[in-house]
């Protein structure tokens, strides 16, 4: 009951301190998911919304909603395939890619001092326990799996990712 408890209310925690940075942007968890994916994703930032919908584990329907929102304050931008009339295409646009870049250094900042108290061992090793725990239960947490997933050159902490470009966590 310990763990299961503890693991609880630092999800508790951590969600709300991370939500409160993404507001800060004007973002919610969902939407600077999206964009932090696509943004990852490298030069020209497109995915289709299989591959969006692989990332972040969730439904159609739940990317279709993200989306509609996201393009609809200009952020994303739907292209249909030149080769398959199917396929549709996600893109950053310019303010969208402006906006992710802003983000990410507060999201980073506020990852780091959440995990202040831990020694780069010490995360590791609870980033380790934590993907073996979740493995357990059936979850696929293989984060070089996702699409556009990238760890930071020199870094030692798994499931850190960054963009093609730069610096994100």
């Amino acid at each position: 009951m310990a763990v299961i408890g503890r693991l609880s209310r630092l999800s508790r925690l951590i969600g709300g301190e991370l939500r409160r940075t993404f507001s800060a942007h004007g973002l919610d968890p969902a939407s600077f998911d999206v964009l932090a994916t696509l943004r990852r994703s490298g030069p020209p930032h497109t995915l289709t919304p299989a591959e969006l919908m692989r990332s972040a584990m969730v439904t159609s329907g739940a990317i279709t909603q993200r989306l509609d929102r996201l393009e609809s304050d200009s952020l994303v931008q739907r292209t249909p395939s030149d080769s398959d009339r199917r396929v549709v295409h996600i893109t950053l646009t310019d303010e969208g890619l402006a906006l992710i870049d802003r983000a990410l250094p507060d999201h980073v900042a506020t990852e780091d001092r959440l995990l202040a108290a831990l020694s780069t061992a010490q995360r590791d090793a609870l980033a380790d326990a934590l993907r073996n725990l979740l493995e357990s239960l059936g979850d696929s947490t293989d984060e070089q799996a996702r699409p556009g997933h990238r760890r930071p050159e020199g870094s030692s902490q798994p499931g850190t990712a960054t963009p093609a470009s730069g610096s994100e966590g």
